[in-house]
């Protein structure tokens, strides 16, 4: 059994996942389709690189790494990307939380 291949060491499962529903994002290269993505040929372009989608769903897969469903609005595509092949649109240093409202005092 250890010839299973994995992307790297590191298990995301065990921080909260990076990107959050509805946020924006960016594809970091082009994916095509390995045979996955029922209705398209192997090797079709689901996502060209630099389009633009948002976060609809995050799954996880081999108990190692968060999976982002993209809807991504230029293809119309709902693609499956882990967090290495997504950036955020808006910078993680220019996103502000939303304050939270005044205690009664």
């Amino acid at each position: 059994m250890s010839n299973i291949v994995r992307d790297s060491d590191v298990v995301e499962l065990t921080a909260p996942p990076f990107f959050s529903f509805g946020e924006k994002v960016r594809a970091k290269r082009t994916i095509r389709n390995d045979g996955t993505y029922a209705g398209k040929e192997i090797g079709d372009i689901l996502a060209r690189k630099g389009e633009v989608g948002y976060v609809v769903s995050i799954g996880t897969f081999l108990q190692q790494f968060y999976i982002y469903g993209v809807e991504f609005l230029e293809s119309g595509n709902r693609v499956g990307m882990k967090r290495k092949e997504l950036d955020p649109v808006t910078p993680r240093d220019a996103v502000e939380d939303i304050p939270l409202p005044e205690a009664a005092s």
